[in-house]
């Protein structure tokens, strides 16, 4: 495929108050921000599900929020104000899956399934293994083409803990990212027979939550204890030499570790543990990913020791087997509605403070930096 030059996604600095960062946060991504909320309520029309059937979803699950921390709801608020929309399209931004799977009739689950292109691939590689001794960790991110026109850098300068940089679709708190302690987290999409039969948080906050967390152990808490509606998969590593995959179904975790200073996910369960006690839902929507684990494992393993994040760059814009491949170009996905793509390939490197992101990668691999300075 020609290369077609994108845009870089834009960075965003909010300080102050939940209140004060939201309004920022709002006012700086407005033309994103009613971007993504045009995209979903087009979605949802398509599954007609009536916007009132969609705000009694959210107004029934505002507490859920305010139980787990109520600072969001009063920053998805700012955010809401600054970018002159209601605060329920806001939530719904930062809630969409759960919404709208929780929003839909029994008889059209299949239907939203087959909505669903959120893939993912995501690999951690161990300080012994790089060149430099640090830690490198990155994700394609897999989902709807249109998301490379909302996408967003955050750069969150907080007084109440440190700071944060997170790559993620505009309206919403976090995604994937690393904080100034040294924590970074990213997700990758989950399918099990347990999901949607109860009430969770919204991965969002809870990727929120630890990156707000001074100490991997609070994070690690965030990401393994509390609750969820549906299935994901959750990387949290620290500078220090701590990585593990939290494989979650809603109501139990299961944890992988790195072997031979890698540690690889795509979109299907790997612990064996896990593949004992629930079935995986994903496969068929996206067989891809049995092989997208296995393509970045093996394209890193001779490289181990002296991996560096060039190498990491070309293995996660590997296109073997293209459009089915590790670095996704837009494509169709088996008559789904929708078009799917690589949005992008965000690398972080944590212990030097900064990230690099590629927007529509296998379109044009060009990275751009963003940095989290230290504040003194």
């Amino acid at each position: 495929m020609s290369r077609q030059p994108q845009t870089p996604f834009p960075l965003y600095e909010i300080a102050g108050t939940p209140l004060a960062r939201g309004r920022a946060y709002g006012e700086q991504a407005k033309q994103r921000i009613a971007r993504s909320i045009a995209h979903y309520s087009e979605q949802a029309a398509r599954l007609r599900m009536p916007p009132e059937e969609i705000d009694k979803v959210i107004r029934g699950y505002i507490p859920v929020v305010r139980k787990f921390d109520e600072n969001y709801l009063t920053e998805m608020q700012g955010i809401a104000d600054g970018a002159g929309v209601r605060l329920e399209d806001i939530f719904l931004l930062n809630a969409r899956t759960e919404v709208m799977k929780l929003a839909v009739r029994p008889e059209l689950r299949a239907r939203l399934l087959a909505e669903t292109n959120d893939g993912c691939t995501s690999v951690k590689v161990t300080r012994d293994a790089t060149r430099d001794g640090e830690l490198i960790h990155a994700q394609n991110w897999d989902w709807k083409e249109e998301c490379a026109e909302t996408g967003v850098v955050l750069r969150i300068l907080r007084e109440d803990g440190p700071d944060l940089l997170t790559f993620t679709e505009a309206g919403m708190l976090a995604r994937s990212g690393f904080n100034a302690a040294g924590i970074s987290i990213t997700g990758n999409n989950l399918e099990s027979d347990r999901d949607y039969r109860q009430i969770g948080v919204p991965l969002p906050l809870i990727r929120r939550k630890a990156l707000e967390s001074e100490f991997v152990a609070h994070a690690m808490h965030a990401v393994y204890a509390t609750p969820k509606t549906g299935s994901n998969n959750m990387a949290v590593a620290h500078i220090g030499g701590v990585i593990i995959n939290f494989e979650c179904a809603p109501d139990e975790t299961f944890q992988l570790h790195p072997e031979g200073g890698l540690l690889v996910h795509s979109n299907h369960w790997l612990s064996p543990v896990a593949l004992t006690k629930l079935k995986d839902m994903g496969i068929a929507f996206s067989p891809c990913t049995l092989y997208r684990e296995q393509r970045v494992r093996e394209l890193l393993a001779p490289h181990v020791g002296r991996i560096t994040v060039d190498d990491v760059k070309r293995a996660l814009l590997d296109d073997y087997q293209s459009p089915w491949s590790v670095c996704r170009p837009p494509r169709g996905d088996f008559g789904r509605a929708t078009r799917s793509a690589t949005v992008s390939t965000v690398i972080m490197q944590p212990a030097h403070g900064y990230m690099e992101v590629a927007n529509l990668p296998a379109l044009d691999p060009t990275f751009t930096r963003y940095d989290l300075p230290r504040r003194k």
